[in-house]
Formats: structure tokens, C-alpha cells, sequence
């Protein structure tokens, strides 16, 4: 960016060193203007406006059918695997609108990683599920590659359980462990963003403590993204909610507003059980 103003006199000067910092920091931002969404005949979203911050956790909530799973998964075009289905409006990150015919769909999960509601590690081992994207992006070093893997499964928060056992298959881990192998799995690409589909809906509450433990200490380096139908879960993890009712985005904001002091009278009701 240029200086707003200064004396003409006054030679130029070089930007602060501390731009570019600022600038990696607020990479991971969504920002969704007028989009709308259709399976078919089908509308499931009507005219989304909705602003994700990064470096936070942005909860989705709402009934079921509601669409809130059909945002998550527009934001990194999964919905575009789908035969006919279209869309209006846009979703962008970082400013560039991810529907653009520039961009490369690929390289946008890449950068927008998603975790589903089942696991779904693959029928290898755990490392080479960990591995599988660096290798398909071209990383073929094999010392690169056991950096990357021990590093995703750190973050993971699953090295120190699986470390001895990186050649098993990765279907001999319990559920949690494979929910948090296909975090680490996605975390190998290096995203920006994190999307997640229930991700605890099937974990026993100790897994899902593990889980939420993770995605709290993630936060302080991506935007995480998720989808859930539990409301404790979403009051106690996530720093903004967004409330979703028949195709439409009701309101959103905190999350202590959203659960305490929501402004619509759907979201009241929703919150407070009265329905959904």
C-alpha cells in the first residue's frame, strides 16, 4: 500500500517492516456477498452476506436441511462435485472470489482443507495417509516428507500415540484417532482454512474433548470453520456463530451475543430450544 500523505520534500521512504507480517496474518479471510445456492430445481441458500475473521472459530448452527452444510461446503466448491447444481453471488478468500474461472480447484482445497462428519482416513498406512497430499503436490524427498508428517501429526495432537506405529494400517485406530489422522491429513497441505462437517457426531465425549482441545489451539494459525448441531459444543468452542434457518442466514455475530443477547426472535427460539 502507498503512504497516505507526506511532505514532497521528504525522501521516500520504505514500507514497515511490519507490513508483511500483517499481511500473512490476515490471510484466511471468507467474506460471502449475495450468494445463493441450487440443487437442480432445489434452492438451498438464499442470498448469504456473511464475514468469517480469521485466526477464530466460526460456528455454523441450525436445524437440519437448513443449509449451513451446504455454505461449508461451497467455500472450498465441493458442492461443484455434485451434477447439476449452480450458484449466484460470491464467496471469496482473501479477497478473490473462489467461483473465478482463474482459479484452480485443486489448489483451493489445498488452501481450504475439510474434515467430515465420519472419518474417512484411506486404506493405508498412517503415514501415506498423512503424506498423500505433499506427494500429489510433487513432495517426493522422503526426509521432507517425514518432517511434514511428523510435524501434521503434532499439531494434530497424535504423534506421541502413533509414532511407533507409522507403517499400520490407519484403520486400526479408533474413531477419534482417525477423526484427528484426517485433520493432520489435511493439516499436511498447509491450509489457510479449516472446514469441518460435525466432526464430533459420532466421538465419545472424551474424543470430542480431544478434538475440541485441538481446534482451539489451531485457531491461533487458521480459520476454522464448523458445522454443528450440538449448541454447547458451539457456545464453549467457537469465538463468532452464524445461525441458519431455511436457506437463509438469520444473524450472526459473537458468540456470547448469539447464545445470551441474539437480536432475531428465530435465533432467540432456536438457542433456547423452543424448536429444532
Amino acid at each position: 500500500m502507498t503512504s497516505a500523505s507526506g511532505q514532497s520534500a521528504a525522501p521516500p521512504t520504505a514500507p514497515p517492516t511490519a507490513a508483511p507480517a500483517t499481511a500473512k496474518a490476515a490471510r484466511g479471510v471468507i467474506e460471502a456477498r449475495d450468494f445463493s445456492f441450487w440443487y437442480g430445481a432445489k434452492q438451498a441458500l438464499r442470498d448469504i452476506n456473511l464475514s468469517i475473521q480469521p485466526r477464530a472459530i466460526t460456528a455454523f448452527i441450525g436445524p437440519s436441511g437448513c443449509g449451513k452444510s451446504t455454505f461449508l461446503r461451497s467455500i472450498n466448491r465441493m458442492n461443484a462435485l455434485i451434477l447439476d447444481t449452480h450458484h449466484t453471488g460470491w464467496i471469496e478468500l482473501d479477497g478473490e472470489d473462489v467461483y473465478d474461472s482463474t482459479v484452480d480447484a485443486v489448489a483451493l482445497r489445498q488452501r481450504v482443507g475439510m474434515v467430515f462428519q465420519r472419518w474417512n482416513p484411506f486404506p493405508k498406512s498412517i503415514y501415506d495417509n498423512v503424506a498423500y497430499g505433499p506427494r500429489i503436490n510433487g513432495t517426493r524427498n522422503r526426509r521432507a516428507l517425514d518432517q511434514i508428517v511428523e510435524s501434521s501429526l503434532r499439531r494434530a495432537g497424535l504423534w506421541d500415540e502413533v509414532r511407533d506405529r507409522l507403517r499400520q494400517s490407519a484403520l486400526r485406530l479408533s474413531g477419534g484417532q482417525q477423526q484427528r489422522l484426517c485433520v493432520a491429513r489435511a493439516l499436511a497441505n498447509e491450509p489457510e482454512v479449516l472446514l469441518l462437517d460435525e466432526p464430533a457426531s459420532a466421538l465419545d465425549p472424551l474424543s470430542t474433548q480431544r478434538l475440541e482441545e485441538l481446534l482451539y489451539e489451531l485457531k491461533r494459525e487458521l480459520t476454522v470453520v464448523i458445522v454443528t448441531h450440538n449448541l454447547q459444543q458451539a457456545a464453549r468452542l467457537s469465538d463468532r456463530t452464524a445461525f441458519f434457518f431455511m436457506g437463509e442466514l438469520i444473524e450472526s455475530g459473537p458468540t456470547d451475543q448469539i447464545f445470551t443477547t441474539p437480536r432475531e426472535e428465530r435465533t432467540e427460539a432456536y438457542v433456547t430450544g423452543r424448536f429444532g
